[in-house]
């Protein structure tokens, strides 16, 4: 079995990836994951999210990198770089999302590696996401050097309807780098 690879998606590669990345989002939202949609999502409304997503790729809005085995999508993540004339320094890391079967073999790691070298090189140097309080994600980005923010109570529902709070991680490349 070949290893498993990174690569940015761009404009010219979106469609070669679109149902590996629909049928990851589904992974996710159909396990529980709190990624902004819910337990009734369907294949037709994670295509239909997808090509927004593919939108703002083109528009330079949004980078979009998967992790890939035999050109099967494992992982995904986006860095939503600000376009706002004061927050040009700011990116927001979004939808970190693993296949279940492929969890704990550094993936994530991999792509938020990815994600951090792509943001020097916006110039970049905050970078910040928000998370499920409580969850094992949040042990996650702690392990990476990101720092909690705060928590908001009720921010937004699981798939199945219950509202939890969200915890609000950022780092400061340049501390990172020094």
């Amino acid at each position: 079995m070949n290893a498993a690879q990174l690569r940015r998606v761009t404009r010219e590669s979106f469609a070669h990836y679109r149902h590996g990345l629909v049928a990851l989002l589904l992974d996710a939202v159909h396990r529980g994951a709190s990624v902004g949609f819910m337990a009734d999502l369907s294949a037709d409304e994670a295509y239909s999210w997808w090509e927004s997503v593919k939108t703002e790729v083109e528009q330079g809005k949004v980078l979009l990198w998967v992790v890939v085995q035999e050109e099967q999508v494992l992982a995904t993540v986006q860095l939503a770089l600000c376009q706002k004339a004061n927050g040009l320094n700011r990116a927001e890391v979004q939808k970190l999302l693993v296949l279940h079967h492929a969890r704990r073999r550094g993936l994530a790691t991999q792509l938020m590696k990815a994600v951090e070298q792509a943001a020097h090189q916006h110039n970049r140097g905050l970078l910040f996401l928000d998370t499920l309080a409580g969850s094992p994600a949040e042990d996650f980005y702690r392990s990476l050097g990101y720092q909690l923010s705060g928590t908001l109570p009720d921010y937004a529902c699981n798939p199945d309807g219950e509202y939890h709070a969200t915890a609000i991680y950022y780092t400061l490349l340049s501390r990172k780098s020094a």
